[in-house]
């Protein structure tokens, strides 16, 4: 079956991407949690020798109610700090002197809302594939707080983030649900929370009371942390704290139980004003219980104690009397119950404990040889004991000694019981991992195998795919393969996706393995034979590698053997920031030796690229006639069409190479991204926009595409109409050039520009003069999207998507609209510079087959680290920085590959329309 290059390219890209997303499953599986089912049952009794106890029943609450003041994005020195002593004095009071307890509680990654929740309320570690359920969250299944509270009659009212609404419906006696995602409104989106503070507080018939503000957050990602907006946001909600703090102590009376109002964070904040990723300030979250049960004696100074962020879904638990949640991976923050009774702390002790020492045997095989489990059982040995005596001795100090040692015993084994299932926080699905593997690993073999015949001048390929599949090795391996799988899914438990896959589909997946085996093995088996030929009858070579060949293979070569270190993964702007300089300097060297030493200026073509840019003639001297400003002749030109140029032109082609390098040093400076850096100072925002001229730039975008399209399908219906074809695809460059314009924040303006300059400046004085070949050419392009993506302030970290584009011109959260438009704005460099590689081409190229060429190469280019990654990941999954360098890269990776096979497509339609003309 004969395939164009670029439609071969583009098939093998979406298996890639199939591939992916299996691996991504895979790998990004559910956290560790309880597989018993949520139901009433009796809590473990006391421990007891020799005397039976009474104290069988679940404590009862230490508090009658519970506010939850969550400030989305409260970052620890926002409290702790000087912005909390300027701006927050009476938290700063409570926190300093007056009857509270402080904590600096640590959240994992990923730092996002909706996984944030699920780890204070249910005290588990949420999975990381959690970041793509944070646009959309489903209704949480996993035992928690909240469902605990409700089933036990607690009345709960909520305002606030809906995240809240959709994690637990029908949970709330009463609620009011903000839009979460609307990052531009860091006003109402707080006062429709505060309209309800009055009178919900005079009100006697709730039990829990949960506000998350959003304002703080909207701030952060809208104009970062050094805004002066966070500092009015801060004291609005120190004053909203003194007015619940106030009405609560109001309402308590002596013979009541104390009320308890929570304030924290789901997640900090970084530098750059987003989150997601693992720096310290994304985090590191502020957490102050407030309660007069936590009285202090004059000279108690309470500095702020570092804990885990899951430990207060334990804490809440004890405090309100509820079940601790079966999936819980915290621990009970003992200050909280350190005022109590000796016996009542050991029991609290004592059932946090055992919940984790259970859920520690589910997911554990060997859990009785871990250290945890073992303290826990001396642990309780010793309480037992303790417990025979205080029934003899109440009030000797033998009794508190002893009660002393048990508890230090207790925290002992909460700390390595927590530590344990810490590291078993997720269990990979290896076979998906597997499975997704193969299929990429046989897509790239099988664009590598078909190099010499994708670039040959014709830009087809035999695809050796229907002889192999009648073969008889095609049935046997599928045989294999529907065996292994059979054996592997009833083996295997539940959590194995592949297994929990319909026959059909999991059938398909194992066909195309087997298919794309074979065809590999044909297409090897056909290289070998052809090199057999070859090695007879040896033909006399032309050409050889050029010195941009030889950077293009090392600088990716060296690019994919700098993914399997966590640094180079965190800083892997610098990478792409070196190899765009280096291209400088040798086309910069290339220009000069043709230019002042006379070299022979013709073309180095490869065997393979054909003869692509052979008819074109570049006369600079023109005024314009193309989209990129000069009049272009298709008659032949002469070779040495660099010494032909004169003057001014010839003193523009030997400054290029100078002028881009010169905008790439800007560049690096408009937007300090990374890890290292990202502290230092860049320039800030100097241009705002409106949601009215915002709506204004979509209508003028949707109609220059609507233009462009249309002028694109007149030229499939007229044959030959190059003009109509070379202006549609302008016009559309120029829709997604003002998008870009409108998404990007003021401040990236400049590298929008200067990325039309640079692109301006290589198609007029570097690769016409030059006439680079189709592969030197898609390189370039795809180098320079690389270094953009990155020139914008982007980076491997979550933190730095700026989903505040998702809404420019919205002025209400609309799911598709606001994904459409974070992803278009974060790979906007890629995007642009892929759609210049296909109008530069188009207008340029005199063969058919640049198209398919460059289509091929750009497919081959980014293939070869997602693959090379994948394996990279495999092999480091347990390594310390997975979750929080190597994960966030995989789904940046994961999205890249989608976008270059969108980009294929697109390459792949543009080349059956140059066929038909």
């Amino acid at each position: 079956m004969r395939l164009g290059s670029g439609t071969f390219a583009a098939g093998c890209v979406v298996i890639e991407v199939l591939g992916v997303a299996l691996f991504l499953r895979g790998f990004f599986p559910a956290p560790v949690f309880s597989g018993a089912e949520r139901q009433a049952e009796s809590p473990a009794p006391e421990p007891s020798a020799g005397a039976s106890s009474n104290w069988t029943e679940l404590p009862p609450p230490l508090f009658s109610k519970v506010v939850i003041l969550l400030i989305d994005a409260l970052r620890d020195d926002f409290v702790f700090g000087s912005k909390g002593v300027k701006f927050m004095p009476y938290t700063t009071y409570l926190v300093e002197k007056g009857s509270s307890l402080s904590f600096v509680a640590e959240a994992k990654p990923p730092t996002v809302t909706m996984p944030r929740i699920k780890a204070l309320l249910t005290g588990s570690l949420p999975g990381f594939i959690d970041v793509v359920r944070n646009l959309n969250s489903p209704t949480l299944m996993e035992d928690n707080v909240i469902t605990r509270a409700k089933a036990a009659g607690k009345r709960i009212i909520f305002y606030g983030d809906e995240t809240w609404v959709k994690l637990f419906p029908k949970h709330f006696v009463e609620y009011d649900g903000t839009t979460s995602f609307f990052v531009s409104d860091y006003t109402e989106v707080d006062n429709n929370v505060t309209r309800h503070l009055d009178k919900v507080l005079k009100r006697q018939d709730w039990d829990m009371l949960i506000l998350h503000y959003l304002g703080l957050d909207h701030i952060g990602h809208i104009s970062g942390p050094s805004s002066p907006l966070v500092g009015h946001k801060l004291s609005e909600m120190d004053s909203i704290l003194m007015k619940i703090h106030t009405a609560l102590l109001a309402e308590e009376r002596d013979p009541l139980l104390p009320s308890l109002l929570v304030l924290c964070g789901d997640h900090g904040m970084s530098e750059a004003g987003g989150h997601g990723a693992s720096s310290m300030e994304e985090v590191n979250t502020a957490l102050v219980l407030v309660s007069s049960a936590f009285e202090r004696k004059p000279g108690d100074v309470r500095h702020p104690t570092r804990i885990q962020q899951t430990d207060l879904a334990a804490t809440l638990s004890i405090g309100l009397g509820l079940p601790i949640p079966k999936s819980n991976t915290g621990g009970l923050m003992f200050p909280v119950v350190e005022g109590r009774p000796m016996r009542e702390q050991l029991r609290f002790l004592h059932l946090n404990t055992v919940q984790l020492s259970k859920l520690l045997q589910e997911n554990v095989p060997s859990y009785n040889k871990e250290p945890g489990f073992e303290q826990f059982k001396v642990s309780e040995r010793l309480h037992r004991n303790w417990i025979r005596l205080y029934l003899e001795e109440n009030n000797s100090e033998v009794v508190f000694n002893l009660g002393a040692k048990v508890r230090r015993q207790y925290l002992d084994a909460l700390r390595t019981l927590k530590l344990s299932l810490s590291r078993r926080a997720a269990q990979y699905d290896v076979y998906s991992m597997a499975v997704g593997t193969v299929l990429v690993l046989e897509a790239l073999i099988l664009l590598l195998l078909s190099v010499p015949q994708a670039l040959s001048s014709r830009a087809e390929l035999d695809v050796p795919l229907l002889s192999p599949v009648c073969s008889l090795l095609f049935y046997l391996l599928l045989l294999a393969l529907t065996a292994l799988h059979v054996v592997v899914c009833t083996a295997a438990d539940s959590s194995c996706y592949l297994c929990s896959l319909p026959w059909l589909a999991a059938g398909g997946v194992m066909t195309l393995i087997a298919a794309l085996l074979c065809a590999g093995m044909s297409a090897l088996t056909r290289v070998f034979a052809g090199g057999k030929c070859l090695s007879q009858n040896p033909p006399q070579s032309t050409s050889r590698w050029s010195e941009l060949d030889l950077l293009s293979f090392l600088g990716t070569v060296g690019h994919v053997l700098s993914l399997g270190a966590s640094s180079f993964i965190e800083e892997e702007h610098q990478t792409w920031y070196f190899l765009v300089n280096t291209l400088c300097l040798a086309l910069c060297h290339q220009i000069y030796r043709k230019c002042l030493l006379g070299d022979d200026c013709a073309p180095q073509h490869c065997p393979h690229t054909g003869e692509e840019f052979d008819g074109v003639a570049v006369a600079l001297q023109g005024k314009r006639a193309g989209p990129e400003g000069w009049e272009l002749s298709r008659a032949p030109a002469d070779p040495s069409s660099l010494e032909a140029l004169r003057g001014s032109e010839r003193w523009m082609v030997l400054a290029s190479p100078w002028l881009v390098l010169a905008c790439c040093r800007l560049l690096r400076s408009l937007n300090q991204t990374g890890v290292q850096w990202a502290h230092r100072p860049d320039l800030g925002h100097w241009l705002t926009r409106g949601i009215t001229e915002a709506r204004f730039v979509y209508v003028f975008v949707l109609g220059i595409l609507f233009t462009g399209t249309k002028d694109l399908l007149k030229s499939q219906i007229i044959a030959a109409d190059f003009t109509a074809r070379t202006v549609g695809l302008w016009e559309i460059h120029s829709g997604l050039v003002l998008l870009a314009t409108l998404l990007l924040r003021p401040h990236n303006l400049p590298v929008l520009v200067l990325s039309l300059a640079i692109q301006t400046i290589m198609a007029q004085f570097i690769w016409r003069p030059l006439r680079h070949d189709v592969a030197e050419v898609t390189v370039m392009h795809y180098w320079f999207g690389q270094a953009f993506f990155y020139f914008q302030g982007n980076s491997n970290s979550i933190a730095t998507v700026d989903i505040s584009a998702g809404f420019v011109g919205l002025d209400a959260y609309m799911e598709i609209p606001a994904m459409f438009l974070t992803a278009f704005a974060t790979y906007s460099g890629p995007v642009l510079w892929a759609s210049h590689l296909v109008n530069f081409l188009t207008s340029e190229a005199s063969s058919g087959s640049a198209l398919s060429h460059a289509c091929f190469c750009y497919a081959l280019i980014c293939s070869i680290p997602v693959s090379v990654y994948i394996i990279l990941v495999t092999s480091l999954r347990y390594h310390l920085f997975i979750w929080s360098v190597f994960s966030p890269k995989l789904l940046y990776e994961g999205m890249h590959l989608l976008i270059t096979a969108a980009v294929c497509i697109f390459f792949t339609a543009m080349d059956q329309t140059n066929t038909k003309s």
